[in-house]
């Protein structure tokens, strides 16, 4: 039987770098296992997490913040936004605020972030979960001297260092039917493509510092390859796919995380787009909790040896995922989940 869930009200404030962070804490008064932060992607929020917090409140303590630069969270001018501004305030987070070995998950670029945040947090970092995340792996960054770097460098520059144009594109992007359509776009089954979700995403951009945000966004730097974290992540992983995400070749981008994840990853590919947590909430929430359920195990001293990559709901063996091969349906009784921005 459940324990009632403390309230998903705000923390009592807190901030990082002198900047105010949003942030949420809900869970049972004698939560099980290590704690959670959900982590959200590029342009969403806390509110991201509106059918995961529940469900995975009822056993576990969980926490939720916004990113600097995005949802509540203040938006400073002259911030040097990028991978290492949020890998270093979730680390802060975990130590400042949660205090135990915690969990992180993200999505997207907040899957990038939690994935940072873990290899450099060690033994405090009870785990990691990764959401169609973003982030270049070495091969895939172009050299200083290449063309696709010129090109970044002249046409981008061309086009996006120009206030008027950036200002124009950004009043188009927060308008709530180009925030609709763009959901449309990545969510596989729109069911959750609700009023809700997108004024989640909209009001933010009202904010006054909201547009300064959006224009380094051309200039926010790659940060550090995924193989050098993956190498230093020390705690368990967890990849959840939306198998057929439009933004980033999920299948082909899958074969490169099996070729540098560590040998014990455990792998989770669903029919949904980008941001599978709020596509389909109901098959990540079950294989969150699932794969949380056994972490104690994978990490008892008896454990002398890793386990394999292991896959669910996917018919192909570890690395031979293909671009463009969309794995079957997994079987009912297997885990399933979805992704969002």
């Amino acid at each position: 039987m459940s324990q009632p869930a403390v309230p998903a009200e705000p923390e009592a404030p807190w901030s990082f770098q002198g900047h105010a962070v949003h942030s949420l804490r809900r869970g049972p008064e004698l939560p099980v296992g290590p704690a959670i932060l959900l982590v959200h992607g590029f342009g969403a929020s806390t509110d991201h997490w509106r059918h995961n917090i529940p469900v995975l409140a009822e056993q576990h303590e969980v926490h939720a913040l916004d990113l600097l630069g995005f949802g509540r969270s203040a938006k400073p001018a002259g911030l040097a936004y990028g991978g290492a501004l949020w890998r270093d305030q979730l680390m802060a987070y975990v130590c400042e605020r949660i205090g135990r070995p915690t969990v992180l998950v993200g999505n997207s670029l907040g899957g990038y972030a939690a994935l940072a945040a873990g290899a450099a947090l060690g033994e405090r970092a009870a785990g990691v979960v990764l959401l169609n995340a973003a982030g270049p792996f070495a091969a895939e960054q172009a050299p200083p001297g290449s063309w696709g770097a010129i090109a970044r460098r002249t046409i981008g520059a061309a086009l996006f260092k120009s206030p008027v144009l950036q200002r124009l594109l950004f009043e188009n992007l927060r308008r709530p039917a180009t925030i609709r359509k763009t959901l449309n776009q990545v969510y596989i089954d729109r069911t959750n493509v609700d009023e809700e979700l997108v004024e989640a995403i909209r009001r933010p951009s009202l904010d006054p510092g909201a547009f300064g945000v959006f224009r380094t966004v051309f200039d926010i730097p790659s940060g550090q390859p995924l193989d050098p974290l993956f190498a230093d992540l020390r705690s368990p992983l967890l990849l959840l796919w939306g198998i057929r995400d439009p933004w980033i070749n999920a299948a082909g981008r899958r074969a490169a995380f099996q070729r540098h994840a560590p040998e014990a990853t455990t792998e989770v590919v669903l029919e949904a787009g980008h941001c599978p947590h709020d596509e389909v909430p109901e098959q990540v929430n079950q294989a969150l909790l699932g794969w949380l359920a056994g972490l104690a195990p994978a990490q008892s001293p008896s454990s002398d040896q890793p386990q394999p990559l292991a896959t669910v709901g996917a018919p192909m063996p570890a690395g031979s995922a293909a671009p463009g091969d969309v794995p079957a349906p997994a079987p009912a009784s297997s885990h399933a989940a979805a992704a969002l921005p």
